[in-house]
């Protein structure tokens, strides 16, 4: 078995790390503010991570560049991989993203309205770049839509049909995200996790409900996810990196230590 990944996610809202409960809050003021992403990806990258993630959360509803500036800035002092969303609309994003440092892309909302968006980006910079970030929502007993922009549309896609796809398109890492559980420290969502894991041959990295370090060690296992992706309890002191990597270790879990 492969080591599995542990991921902090620093979603920026306005240069700021935030988070709040669920998605669309940004427009309620609904945010709270966690602090400086240099700072933040400083810190998560002394602790050990494996990766870290960036999104702008307000990208895509508003129209905003992703912020390159702190992606060159965090590159500069990093030397874990970095992957980069929000905002990012065309190749020629991508191309800005990764020469500004990023490792990989990350994309939805654009990738949803032009699919082939996700095989042009493969055939220039490599399946390995692109990576294509679904929020799932559920929606019926054993149904979970895929939401675009941020969370607020519904598109009408089914979610694993919708990986299978990106897939064969030539994504190379999905991020799911259950928008149920984001925010909310309850834990995974165990079965859509499960599904698309199951369902396609690229990593699935889950997002979106990590609260205790039970929660990380469930959705590697029984959510059978390559890797996990959190943000709260980092940003809040509830653990650090190095604490759930040692958790997962004395749960048999392979990662690097």
């Amino acid at each position: 078995m492969l080591a599995k990944r542990v991921i902090p996610c620093l979603d920026v809202h306005d240069g700021q790390v935030t988070r709040g409960v669920q998605f669309g809050k940004a427009e309620a003021g609904e945010l709270r503010n966690v602090g400086d992403p240099i700072e933040l990806a400083l810190r998560y990258n002394e602790q050990g991570a494996d990766e870290m993630v960036f999104f702008d959360i307000t990208a895509s509803a508003h129209g905003r560049a992703t912020m390159v500036d702190v992606i060159q800035r965090v590159a500069n002092q990093c030397f874990m991989p970095l992957t980069v969303g929000g905002g990012i609309r065309a190749v020629a994003d991508m191309q800005i993203m990764l020469q500004a440092g990023a490792d990989k892309v990350s994309i939805n909302s654009a990738a949803l309205a032009h699919p082939d968006l996700i095989r042009e980006g493969a055939q220039k910079f490599g399946s390995q770049c692109i990576v294509v970030s679904i929020d799932a929502k559920r929606v019926g007993p054993d149904r979970w839509e895929v939401f675009s922009h941020g969370g607020r549309k519904p598109t009408g896609f089914e979610a694993v049909v919708w990986a299978q796809r990106a897939v064969e398109l030539g994504a190379g890492e999905i991020v799911l995200n259950s928008i149920d559980a984001d925010g909310t420290k309850a834990g995974f969502d165990l079965l859509i996790t499960r599904s698309v894991s199951e369902a396609v041959g690229v990593p699935v990295v889950a997002s979106g409900g990590a609260g205790k370090l039970e929660h990380m060690a469930e959705v590697l296992l029984e959510g059978k996810a390559d890797a996990v992706l959190a943000a709260s309890i980092f940003h809040f002191g509830d653990y650090t990196v190095n604490d759930v990597k040692r958790f997962l270790a004395h749960q048999n879990i392979p990662v690097r230590l």
